[in-house]
């Protein structure tokens, strides 16, 4: 009868041990799995993100463009209803909804420098550009500073 109780506790322990065995593999694989899987969708959401930040940065860049052409052509004297006005106006209203995705997208650093450059292209978009020679660096100096803020953000 002893070894008959021996071999079923040590036919019993066995299966406890194994199915504990298995427990534990099972969970240590699930949870291996589960954190592999969050790290895939964590560089699938910094990737998108990245995407769409260089596709809002790229739209005020491009629209800060077109307000710097549009300064440097602004006539002596125009009036309200004009084709130069108007184009002014749609320009520089776009160019403040993409310099307020960036407030959303980017930290306050590009931000405010992107705010600075904007600021100075829309005085001299409305109030012109009495020194050509002068604007230059000013537009420059500013346009640089807010794409290495641009720039770092990104990094």
């Amino acid at each position: 009868m002893d070894g008959q109780l021996v071999t079923a506790v040590m036919s019993l322990s066995g299966v406890v041990l194994g199915g504990g065995f298995s427990w534990l593999v099972q969970s240590h694989t699930q949870r291996m799995s589960a954190r592999t899987e969050q790290r895939r969708q964590d560089v699938a959401r910094a990737d998108a993100r990245r995407t769409e930040r260089l596709t809002h940065l790229e739209r005020f860049i491009a629209v800060a463009a077109d307000a710097e052409r549009l300064a440097f052509e602004r006539p002596a004297d125009w009036a309200p209803g004009e084709s130069w006005p108007t184009a002014a106006q749609e320009t520089m209203k776009q160019l403040w909804v993409a310099g307020s995705m960036l407030q959303v997208l980017f930290p306050s650093d590009v931000h405010t420098s992107a705010r600075a450059y904007f600021q100075r292209i829309n005085r001299a978009v409305w109030d012109g550009v009495p020194d050509l020679e002068a604007l230059y660096p000013a537009l420059d100096e500013l346009r640089d500073a807010f794409l290495a803020a641009a720039r770092s953000a990104l990094d």
